[in-house]
């Protein structure tokens, strides 16, 4: 099952300002979108060594490249003038990582942030199991690196507490997970300290996971949470609206982003056959039949469970929007959906978009009935299929006749 929503995609100084908030210990930053305010946090912080880190959401900033010739989304200084200069030539610019589009993602804010040592590296992450119907924290002392490699090499170093939901992280599973971690002395009150925090954190903002990589400890003392990922759950966002307003779009796909505002799921491919179909599975079965059949699907497009005909208008838009697409496929089921109303909604659309582009159409299920006869009544070009091979061959066909 694919959700029709987007998941929430935070930056990284707001993932820090949120862990802040709930008493989290994080380095000390400030957020600038020009290089005066950068230059200004720079000599504010006081700090020993400053690291200005470039917000984008892909990964891989460290190894980046910008178009003013920069390289590197993330620099270490300790001369605190340079601050000004280096945020000059990242703001405005794009960034191209291994993770963003060939042409790069525009950086808007950079981070600046204190840069601190880091004596010992621990790895700690809460998350909802399904296996113990609730949350779990999940520790390792081997922290900074992929934890599915710990877990594959050596799985005796990972730990595991299962949290009672109603009773929240007993002390004595705080203490034990930061013993478990490496934490010593006063480290390990202060470890158990922050993993509550955490576990609130957890709690406050309806996550499904909080994970913290490195959990660290620094040479002064200090047991610090130098990187996280918060994932949400996005059926809370009605209580949520404040974190959920956070959401940054500007490095979405457009057309994702337009088609999320009608609960849509959409995806880009690279094909020429638009897919409009009902339901994840039937939607990745659709593109893989095209494929069968020598087509290449343009996209996968996911239109759920609770159709409305503004919804399926809206799709076509989506589709005869994209200069790529050839043909579309609709390929419906009808269990929950009425096929009636997506026959509605594919007539409506043809019309009042003018469609320009072969469409194949098969249905089946609730209202089957009424729909083809909506649709052969209508006067339009709509070839009909009688099932999801035939509805393939005739899409492909379509284009090899253009």
């Amino acid at each position: 099952f694919v959700s029709s929503r987007r998941w929430l995609n935070l930056q990284e100084y707001q993932s820090k300002k949120l862990m802040q908030e709930s008493g989290v210990t994080v380095q000390r930053f400030y957020v600038a979108d020009n290089a005066p305010d950068a230059l200004q946090a720079a000599k504010r912080l006081g700090a020993k060594e400053i690291v200005l880190k470039a917000q984008i959401l892909a990964g891989g900033r460290g190894k980046g490249v910008f178009d003013s010739g920069l390289k590197g989304g993330v620099h270490l200084t300790k001369d605190p003038s340079v601050v000004g200069e280096l945020a000059n030539r990242m703001l405005g610019y794009s960034l191209t990582t291994k993770q963003t589009p060939k042409e790069g993602v525009k950086v808007k804010t950079v981070m600046v942030a204190e840069a601190l040592d880091i004596t010992r590296e621990t790895y700690f992450a809460i998350l909802m199991d399904r296996a113990c119907n609730g949350p779990v924290m999940v520790g390792s002392p081997q922290g900074g690196m992929d934890i599915e490699e710990v877990a594959d090499k050596t799985p005796e170093l990972i730990f595991k507490e299962v949290i009672d939901i109603f009773e929240g992280v007993r002390d004595d599973q705080a203490v034990r997970m930061a013993a478990n971690l490496g934490f010593k002395g006063p480290l390990e009150r202060q470890a158990a300290d922050q993993i509550k925090r955490l576990y609130d954190l957890f709690l406050k903002v309806d996550a499904t996971q909080v994970e913290v990589n490195p959990l660290g400890e620094t040479p002064e003392g200090q047991v610090v949470c130098f990187d996280a990922k918060i994932n949400f759950d996005d059926n809370a966002e009605f209580r949520q609206k404040a974190v959920f307003a956070l959401d940054d779009m500007s490095e979405s796909d457009p057309t994702e982003t337009e088609a999320a505002k009608w609960d849509l799921k959409y995806i880009g491919l690279d094909g020429n056959i638009a897919c409009f179909v009902n339901g994840a599975g039937l939607a990745m079965a659709t593109c893989d039949i095209i494929d069968l059949h020598g087509g290449k699907p343009a996209n996968f497009l996911d239109l759920g469970g609770g159709v409305k005909e503004k919804q399926v208008y809206e799709a076509f838009k989506l589709l005869t929007a994209d200069p790529k697409v050839e043909a579309i496929l609709v390929n419906i089921f009808g269990g929950i959906v009425n096929c009636a109303i997506i026959a509605n909604g594919i007539t409506k659309a043809c019309r009042e978009l003018e469609l320009k582009v072969p469409l194949v159409v098969r249905l089946e299920g609730t209202n089957v009935q009424e729909a083809k006869r909506i649709l052969s009544e209508s006067g339009l070009p709509i070839v009909a299929a009688n099932d999801l091979e035939d509805a393939a061959k005739k899409a492909v066909a379509a284009i090899a006749k253009k």
